[in-house]
């Protein structure tokens, strides 16, 4: 292998820069939704693996925010969500197919595109400090800060805010640090705390064996899945996709990797996206995506290869047929402030974009963009942003 590919404690760190979005999202639709746990994990684990081996750089692998997040607070079944999987893929395999998102990211300005990372980054932060106070909604659907730790709190301090707080220290301190990836001790740190103070719900029953994903596990969506999934789940996720997963995504990578990352393109992402889809959408996993918030967590924790991905694939997929069901006891040892160190970080990252953004309309649009996003949603806010950015166009307007 050539330098596509590196094996080393950086690479590691920053193949578990994500986890805190794809684990909390992972685990609430296992849970609550009934999704395949071996289908879920071993689509995750074989999408990042293909993707870094097509792509030859290091590539996200993410959950479809909108639907998870609403599949889980809604408490959809998993037929709506496997029917949402297969329209999305066809969506995608549309528009990359006709060339429309070619089309579409030739005339989005480059203002929208850092308001979306803007905005997506100030949400990934958003995130992160509600794991650390223990109140995003699956911490508070399952009543406790930290369900999988056996003590809550120290004296009058809850548990979440003092492993945040040191995990947000080290992270600090070893963030450029090729000994001691930060990324990697923070993971380890937690997993050794859980092993230490966790409940280790699951851990009786735990055994290894052969569990292989099943086709259609759930039977295929019936038309009133299908009907329901795209009018509350695909079209409110839709314009989140194009703008962040794609456009976003792709300018983020051309930054972070210049010519490596040729492959990249707007139409092979809706491609291998649009692939992934349908591969979840046959084991019973979530509708899956990439996206520049991913990306910025990979590579500000060590990531720089394609050799991340295989690593963070590979573990996905050994734990998906050996584990299956099981693999949850081993996820539920890192706690949840943990994750939320991993999105603080991983957010800054990607707001901190916007720098290369000095003119005053620009930076007006992207404000615009993050205070729609925060108070309604990244879908109204990309839609806002590129009439502004159109509209300032004009010289007879000042800001």
């Amino acid at each position: 292998m050539g330098s596509r590919y590196k094996f080393d404690r950086l690479e590691l760190a920053g193949a578990f820069g994500d986890l805190g979005t794809l684990l909390p999202l992972s685990i609430g639709l296992i849970m609550i939704n009934g999704l395949s746990p071996s289908g879920l994990f071993f689509s995750i684990g074989l999408f990042y693996i293909l993707s870094g081996m097509y792509y030859g750089i290091t590539v996200p692998v993410q959950p479809m925010k909108v639907i998870g997040s609403y599949a889980i607070a809604m408490a959809l079944s998993a037929s709506q969500i496997a029917a949402s999987g297969l329209l999305v893929a066809l969506f995608l395999l549309i528009i990359g197919g006709t060339g429309t998102i070619t089309l579409l990211g030739e005339y989005i300005p480059k203002s929208v595109v850092r308001g979306v990372q803007m905005a997506t980054g100030t949400l990934l932060m958003t995130q992160g400090v509600k794991f650390v106070m223990g109140t995003s909604k699956y911490q508070l659907l399952q009543g406790t800060a930290e369900p999988y730790l056996s003590i809550q709190s120290v004296g009058p301090i809850p548990i979440g805010i003092i492993i945040g707080s040191v995990g947000g220290v080290i992270t600090l301190l070893l963030l450029d640090n090729k000994k001691f990836p930060a990324g990697l001790l923070v993971v380890l740190c937690g997993l050794l705390f859980g092993l230490i103070w966790g409940t280790h719900d699951g851990f009786n029953s735990l055994s290894f064996g052969i569990y292989l994903p099943q086709i259609l596990p759930f039977g295929f969506p019936t038309s009133a899945d299908f009907s329901f999934a795209l009018m509350v789940l695909v079209l409110p996720q839709l314009p989140m996709t194009i703008g962040n997963a794609v456009i976003a995504n792709a300018d983020l990578s051309k930054q972070y990797f210049d010519e490596d990352s040729k492959k990249v393109t707007y139409k092979a992402m809706c491609f291998s996206m649009s692939f992934a889809n349908f591969l979840s959408f046959l084991m019973g996993g979530m509708p899956l995506c990439h996206g520049a918030g991913g990306l910025a967590a990979h590579y500000r924790f060590g990531a720089r290869t394609a050799g991340s991905n295989l690593m963070i694939g590979l573990i996905f997929i050994v734990s998906a047929i050996f584990l299956g069901i099981h693999s949850l006891a081993i996820v539920n040892l890192i706690p949840f402030a943990v994750l939320g160190v991993l999105l603080i970080f991983a957010g800054s990252q990607l707001a901190l974009t916007i720098l290369d953004m000095k003119k005053r309309k620009e930076l007006f649009v992207i404000f615009i963009m993050l205070g729609i996003t925060l108070a309604s949603n990244l879908a109204i806010g990309f839609g806002v942003g590129i009439v502004i950015a159109y509209t300032l166009k004009s010289e007879k307007l000042t800001v």
